[in-house]
């Protein structure tokens, strides 16, 4: 990834992680994310369907774009890599990025993961 890429994926730009469902069908969610070198990170919660289907195919698919000008997209491709993050370190650090303020997690009884995308293909379209 280059700096202008990480651009997208570092401003409080929306992204939307698409996953594979037991089935074979594709499963979305939109996220808060940021970069860490090349790869993406974000924050999901234990159980969630996007956090079984990665824990069986760690494929992911991941679109970000400029909300000045919708035509302007990045699409990464990549593997992930999951780690608990007991304390939600992440999902308060991009909180306070998105939404100004320190996260509240609805459920006490959540386990977070931090979920570090690795990607194999980038696209940017202009």
């Amino acid at each position: 990834m280059n700096d202008e890429i990480r651009v997208f994926f570092d401003a409080a730009n929306f992204a939307t992680v698409s996953t594979i469902n037991p089935d074979g069908a594709p499963q979305s969610s939109v996220i808060w994310v940021k970069t860490d070198r090349d790869d993406i990170l974000f924050s999901t919660v234990k159980g969630r369907r996007k956090h079984r289907n990665l824990e069986r195919d760690p494929r992911v698919s991941i679109v970000v774009f400029d909300p000045a000008d919708p035509y302007r997209y990045v699409e990464v491709r990549g593997v992930v890599d999951m780690i608990d993050d007991p304390a939600g370190e992440l999902i308060e650090e991009l909180s306070w990025k998105y939404d100004d303020k320190a996260f509240q997690e609805g459920n006490p009884d959540n386990q977070r993961v931090i979920v570090r995308i690795t990607p194999q293909k980038v696209v940017m379209h202009r």
